[in-house]
């Protein structure tokens, strides 16, 4: 097969967004994403910077135009702006459409600028709550300030600003339309997204946590008219447009709808697995043909039997009060 064909997957989806986790660790300890005593990996079995750039570039030349850099928390990796200074050079080709990076907002006043003239033109900002001991709960180790004081450094920087809020039951119910009402006076972006069932949370229930984004939309409609978008950025959200404010709200619902039948993303753990699906087990293990030598051959061709086993879709669901296809690894594994 040439190198240069596409990666198509069974169900003749084009693969062409890779998100990757470059770490697993992170500053914060957020209720729905891991618990509080995490054991974290061996830094030994994490991709290096050079790995992690090779890899990358692998999928550029197989036809991926995203690239999303997560983590855990992305920018406590030491020596991040290395790689996102080595992916520029793909945006300068016009490999690469777009560099981005989903943050907690905690390292963005050191980060912003330089993620900037690396091309990276706008960011995701996890953000569930604007009240100080809400997010301190919520996150156990983080500051709220922290957190603003970072998303204005990367708007001052020129960065587009998306804000990510999961819907908590009990928790930011009360706080829908204040952080609408926030985001509408920063020129900020909005999206709601549902608790997922990944990890063992311990204490946390996935259930007690779970808020529809039915639920969340039907309360939007009592204030807003709400118009749906055809727009897509190649994710997972469904977007509506607020009629009276002009803006552009986004949900994510693996639970009450599924989004599958348009995946084209593949998401690469820290570690160099493969997960073809977020809501699935199946994996495939990159980093032995990435070190069994310094061509790319094996790679590419590890590459192109993991997408063929993409599957259609994935198995998230709540409906009889039990969480059923929920996964084992938690979020922060394998990167959002």
């Amino acid at each position: 097969m040439s190198a240069s064909a596409p990666l198509i997957d069974p169900f003749q989806r084009a693969i062409s967004y890779l998100r990757v986790s470059v770490t697993d660790r992170c500053d914060f300890r957020c209720v729905y994403c891991m618990s509080e005593n995490m054991t974290f990996l061996p830094k030994a079995d994490l991709l290096t910077l050079e790995e992690l750039d090779r890899m990358c570039s692998a999928f550029v030349r197989l036809g991926v135009e995203k690239l999303r850099i997560t983590g855990g928390e992305p920018l406590v990796r030491k020596g991040i702006m290395t790689f996102f200074n080595a992916m520029s050079r793909h945006l300068e080709s016009g490999a690469l459409k777009e560099l981005t990076v989903t943050t907690n907002g905690s390292q963005l006043q050191r980060y912003a600028a330089d993620l900037a003239a690396a091309g990276v033109k706008r960011i995701n900002v996890s953000l569930d709550t604007l009240e100080v001991e809400k997010f301190a709960r919520i996150t156990r180790w983080g500051r709220l300030g922290q957190v603003l004081d970072g998303i204005e450094a990367a708007r001052k920087a020129g960065l587009g600003v998306k804000i990510n809020t999961v819907a908590l039951k009990g928790v930011n119910e009360d706080e829908l339309f204040p952080i609408v009402d926030w985001c509408a006076r920063e020129g900020h972006d909005l999206t709601f997204i549902e608790v997922m069932p990944m990890g063992d949370m311990g204490e946390d229930n996935r259930l007690d946590q779970y808020w529809s984004l039915r639920d969340l939309r039907g309360r939007l409609s009592e204030r807003f008219t709400l118009t749906d978008l055809a727009e897509r950025t190649g994710g997972p959200a469904r977007y509506v447009r607020l009629e009276e404010t002009g803006q552009k709200i986004g949900f994510i619902t693996p639970l009450t709808h599924n989004f599958c039948e348009s995946c084209n993303r593949v998401r690469l753990t820290c570690t160099g697995e493969l997960y073809m699906c977020l809501g699935q087990e199946d994996m495939a293990d990159l980093r032995a043909p990435l070190r069994a030598g310094p061509d790319d051959a094996a790679l590419e061709n590890a590459i192109r039997a993991a997408i063929a086993r993409k599957p259609k879709g994935h198995d998230f669901d709540y409906s009889r009060q039990s969480v059923t296809g929920q996964m084992s690894r938690h979020m922060s594994h394998t990167g959002g």
